[in-house]
Parts: structure tokens; C-alpha cells; sequence
């Protein structure tokens, strides 16, 4: 991901109002970011803890999303669907994301499950344990790396983006 500024991140917004988007609070260390191994910026806002907002670079321009965190947390052990990590020690959570425009001012939304913390990024730059004599783990993670991308990319285009 490219470095992005804190005016870029409240003007990308494609669900949110201008009110929703000024009193977004960025999240911790946000001067300190590694933008290089990030794929998207996740965070959940520590003023407001079931707002979250995810930023990210699509189609050449920073979008972001607001999305509201379930009130329930999710029981069973679920699958992030972003990173698709079947060894999480993150917990998962359900959020749904106000669809864009006209869909979005109706109710519609869309829903997904992302692990809590958003650390999705980290999680595909792990080496994945040898599974086989030969097995390729850097092409693995490559392969995990891209499938990440076209997940958040997709959900995005979900939402209007």
C-alpha cells in the first residue's frame, strides 16, 4: 500500500458522511506505519469501539470504508474471508459496511467476517508451514498476498466503491 495522509484517509470515504469522516480518529502510531506491508489500513475507532474503517488503494485511488462491528460476537471459530487464515489466534468478527449512494441511504448493506484487529496484512506475510517436500512457501505467501487484495478489493466494489 502506498503511504496515504490523514486528509487523504477522511476524504476517501465512499459510506460516510463529511461529519463521519471528520471525527474519525486515526488509529494508534499512525505516524509510525509501515505502509510497505500493509495491504489495507484497518483499524476499529478508540473513542467509538464498534465503528471500524478500512482504507485501502483501488483502482489507483485511496477509498475507504466505515463499517459497524456486530454487537455479538461471533461463537463458533470462524475464517477471517479476507485472509483466509485457518490458524488465527485473532478472533474474528462480523461488520457490515453501509452500501454507497442511493443503495446505502435505503438501509442496504453488506456484511463480512475480517479478523477483529484487522491484521489481515501480517497474517499473508507469514511463511506458511512446509506442507510438502519442494513446497514453494514464498510463492505461497505471494499467492495468499494477491488472494488478500482481491478479497478487500471485492468487498469494496460490494459497497459501491
Amino acid at each position: 500500500m502506498l503511504p496515504v495522509s490523514e486528509r487523504e484517509i477522511r476524504a476517501s470515504f465512499v459510506n460516510a458522511s463529511r461529519k463521519e469522516a471528520s471525527s474519525l480518529t486515526l488509529p494508534p502510531g499512525f505516524a509510525e506505519l509501515d505502509f510497505d506491508r500493509l495491504d489495507m489500513l484497518g483499524w476499529v475507532d478508540p473513542k467509538l469501539p464498534r465503528r471500524a474503517y478500512v482504507v485501502a488503494h483501488l483502482d489507483g485511488r485511496v477509498t475507504g470504508v466505515l463499517l459497524q462491528q456486530a454487537e455479538q460476537r461471533v461463537v463458533a471459530r470462524a475464517q477471517c474471508s479476507w485472509c483466509e487464515d485457518i490458524t488465527l489466534r485473532d478472533d474474528v468478527q462480523f461488520f457490515s459496511a453501509r452500501k454507497a449512494g442511493a443503495a446505502g441511504r435505503k438501509g442496504d448493506s453488506v456484511g463480512t467476517l475480517v479478523c477483529a484487529s484487522f491484521g489481515c496484512s501480517a497474517t499473508v506475510r507469514r511463511l506458511p508451514p512446509l506442507a510438502y517436500e519442494g513446497y514453494d512457501r514464498e510463492a505461497a505467501r505471494d499467492a495468499r498476498i494477491a488472494r488478500l487484495q482481491e478479497h478487500v478489493a471485492g468487498f469494496f466494489r460490494e459497497v459501491g466503491a
